[in-house]
Order: C-alpha cells, then sequence, then structure tokens
C-alpha cells in the first residue's frame, strides 16, 4: 500500500512538471506580429450589431457599401485546442469569436470593423478595449469587460463598460450623450455644446469638459468631491446629470 501511494505521488508530481515545462516553454501572444486576414460582408441595413467575445475592437466609418473586417489572431494552449478565428455576418450582425479552449493558454486579437457610413452601429464586446474614430451615426458600446473610447464622433452616444473607463475627446459634437462605468472613470471632452449629458460611475471620478454656456447641472458623489465650474441655471435647455458612488465629479469648461 505504501509502495502504491508512493507512485501516486510521483505520478501526480511529475505531471505537474510537465505541465509546468509545458507552459514555461511557451511564450506570450504577440497579435502584433501576427499576419492580417481581410473578408467582406454583404450588407443592405441602417443598423449594425457587433457581437464579439473576447477582443479589441477598433470601429471606423467608410464610404462602402458592405462591411470590411481585418483581424489578427495570435496565442497558444497547452492541451488543448485554439486559437480558432471565425466570423460571419447574419441578419444584421457580425458575430466574431476566438475560442482557445486548454488547460493552459494566451491567447489575444484585434478586428478592424470598417462600417458604411450611414449605418448606426451596436457593439456587445465580452473582454477588450473597443475603440470608435469619426462616427456621425447614433453608436452605443457596451463593454462586459474592456475600456470604451470615442473620438470625433457627432452623432447619439450609449456608451457603457461594467469593468473600465468610458472616455470621449477630440472633436466630437454629439448632442446627447449617454456614458456609465460600473468599475472605472468617465471622461468626456465636448467640442460643441449639447443638449443633455448623462455621467455615471459606481466607482469612478467623472471629469466632463465643455464649451462655454449655460448648463442645468445635477452633479452629485456619495464619496468624492464636486465641483461644477461651468454658469448654471434651472431650467437650460443643455442638461448635465453627473453622479458618482465613489469619486470625484468635476464638471468644467473646456480649456
Amino acid at each position: 500500500m505504501a509502495a502504491r501511494r508512493r507512485i501516486r505521488t510521483l505520478l501526480a508530481v511529475g505531471g505537474a512538471v510537465v505541465v509546468a515545462l509545458g507552459v514555461a516553454g511557451c511564450g506570450g501572444a504577440d497579435v502584433e506580429g501576427a499576419p492580417e486576414e481581410r473578408k467582406s460582408f454583404a450588407f443592405s441595413g441602417e443598423r449594425l450589431t457587433i457581437d464579439a467575445g473576447n477582443s479589441r475592437l477598433e470601429l471606423v466609418p467608410a464610404d462602402i457599401d458592405d462591411v470590411r473586417v481585418s483581424r489578427r489572431v495570435d496565442g497558444w494552449v497547452f492541451v488543448g485546442s485554439g486559437p480558432d478565428a471565425t466570423w460571419r455576418i447574419e441578419g444584421g450582425t457580425l458575430t466574431l469569436r476566438v475560442e482557445c479552449d486548454g488547460l493552459a493558454g494566451d491567447c489575444d486579437s484585434v478586428h478592424r470593423v470598417q462600417v458604411p457610413r450611414e449605418a448606426a452601429v451596436t457593439v456587445e464586446n465580452g473582454n477588450g478595449e473597443v475603440t470608435a474614430d469619426g462616427f456621425d451615426t447614433a453608436l452605443t458600446v457596451r463593454a462586459d469587460n474592456g475600456s470604451v473610447l470615442v473620438r470625433d464622433a457627432s452623432g447619439p452616444l450609449e456608451l457603457t463598460s461594467d469593468n473600465g473607463e468610458v472616455v470621449v475627446e477630440g472633436r466630437t459634437t454629439s448632442r446627447q450623450i449617454v456614458a456609465r462605468a460600473d468599475n472605472g472613470a468617465v471622461r468626456l471632452a465636448l467640442s460643441a455644446v449639447p443638449r443633455r449629458v448623462e455621467a455615471t460611475s459606481d466607482n469612478g471620478e467623472i471629469d466632463i469638459a465643455l464649451p462655454k454656456a449655460t448648463y442645468d447641472v445635477d452633479g452629485r458623489s456619495d464619496n468624492g468631491e464636486v465641483r461644477v465650474d461651468v454658469p448654471t441655471a434651472k431650467g437650460s435647455g443643455h442638461v448635465v446629470t453627473a453622479r458618482s458612488d465613489n469619486g470625484e465629479v468635476v464638471v468644467r469648461t473646456a480649456n
């Protein structure tokens, strides 16, 4: 009995060593050095939904009629399979997936999506940063675990991250913005006077930079300083709501 226990122990320890050696022999994912693949998808709708499981996304509008995607995928899996990348469009939804299943692994991917300039876009991303540049149409982004960055937008924005910051910058002239972060900062810098801005964070600071105008501001924080440095008047047609459960709230005039 004692001999059999020693054999089982040696096998367990030996297996752990083999796993450790296998994992140690694999490097990290190098997605920037991976080859680029490209594909175009026919599209005729007014709104495109992008369903991405785990990937960094870069979104841009373009003077095109189809949807064009480029991707870079890299990684390794120990005792399993992957990375296995798939892409398809069906019923106005572009689905992007990169699957890695194994005892251990490190997989990474980045997708760049060009959409027709007139199309509104909704993004659902599981794990990865989302960036969007130059949208004139309505843009909705929801990220479970990753930051959301929007630049040079003029259409309505609805941006949410469960775990990551939400940032709007550049020459953004959107009249209506809703930005939410469960665990991260919200930073909005606007180049035109908005009609309505709503920014909330459960755990993070809020910083809103606005052009010179008079605003109806509701700024609150359960645990943090609140500073409003713009002209205010109740009933103004330019309404700003900024609320943080745990973080500083600043509403200021843009430099």
